[in-house]
This record gives C-alpha cells, sequence and structure tokens, in this order.
C-alpha cells in the first residue's frame, strides 16, 4: 500500500466512523421502522446510505447537522426502489422489544450501560468480580490475570465461569434480558 491509497483509505474510514457515529442510530431506526421492524435489512439499506454518502459527496453534503435529512432522503429512496419488495412477509416480532433497542448507542447509552454494569459488578463475590475486571477492562489474558491475582490459570478459568452466571443473574434482577 502506498502513501496514497493509504491516506484515501484513513480519509474513506474517518468519514464513514463520523457518518455512523453522528447519523448511524437515527438513519437505522429509519429504515427499521420503514422495513416494519426488520432490522437486518435496516442495517444493510445504512450500509448502502454510508457507501453512498462515501462515493457521491457532494449529493449528500457537508458532515454537518444539515446532512441528516439528505440522508433520510437516500434511506426512502433505497426502500422505495426495491429493496421493501425483498422482505420475505410481515414481521411478527418487531413490537416495543426490538424497537426499544438503539441501532447504534449513543453516549448517555454507554454511560447508562457502564452504570448498569458496575451497579450489577458490586453483586459479585469480590474473587468473581476481581477476575472480571482483569480479563475485561483490564484485557489481560488468563496467564496474565493468574499472575496479579496470584492464583493458578485453571482458578481463573473457574472464577470466570461463576462470576459470569452471578453477572447474568445481577444483570436481569436489575430487568436486562439479554446479555
Amino acid at each position: 500500500m502506498n502513501i496514497r491509497t493509504a491516506a484515501v483509505t484513513t480519509d474513506a474510514d474517518t468519514y464513514l466512523r463520523t457518518l455512523y457515529r453522528r447519523h448511524g442510530s437515527a438513519l437505522h431506526r429509519l429504515a427499521a421502522r420503514m422495513l416494519g421492524g426488520d432490522w437486518h435489512r435496516a442495517e444493510d439499506i445504512v450500509q448502502e446510505v454510508a457507501i453512498h454518502a462515501w462515493q457521491r459527496p457532494m449529493d449528500v453534503g457537508p458532515m454537518d447537522d444539515t446532512v441528516r435529512n439528505r440522508l433520510f432522503t437516500v434511506v426512502g429512496d433505497l426502500v422505495t426502489d426495491g429493496h421493501q419488495d425483498q422482505v420475505e412477509g410481515p414481521v411478527e416480532l418487531a413490537g416495543e422489544a426490538e424497537m426499544a433497542l438503539p441501532a447504534a448507542p449513543d453516549a448517555v447509552d454507554q454511560a447508562l450501560t457502564a452504570q448498569l454494569v458496575w451497579d450489577a459488578l458490586a453483586d459479585l463475590a469480590p474473587p468473581q468480580r476481581e477476575v472480571l475486571l482483569h480479563l475485561h477492562y483490564l484485557d489481560r489474558s488468563v496467564s496474565q490475570a493468574a499472575r496479579a491475582l496470584g492464583v493458578p490459570p485453571g482458578t481463573v478459568k473457574s472464577r470466570t465461569y461463576y462470576a459470569t452466571r452471578a453477572l447474568r443473574t445481577a444483570l436481569r434482577a436489575r430487568g436486562v434480558t439479554e446479555c
């Protein structure tokens, strides 16, 4: 990869990340609504919108708040231009549970989720909490966590198993139905 190709790739990556961060969730919800709650097809539509925006930046406009209306129009055009025909039938599970799931969590959702997980972690026994923090928060391997905790790797694996089960139970007690 030469410098010019690297610059184009970086620009494309930056452009697409910015587009998804600023507009992805709203585009996904709109597409899902227009497709009768089909979140998977909505993801396809949002990807096509992103490709369209990246290939035709002059059609879409600058990456500011005014671009969202144009992106919504592209979603509508894509759904109307035949994507709706590919839906296999009525989606019966397009109720409140599916519509309540955001396409891409925003900063508030992430903060609330983090607080919920931290509260649930407080219900765990200290050795269980420690092992999960080492493995997932500090991103350590089983061997690294075992060394840091001063226990054998098998103990780390066992604690992880029981900690995960306890965390799932604590999250369910807080109303989280899918882990």
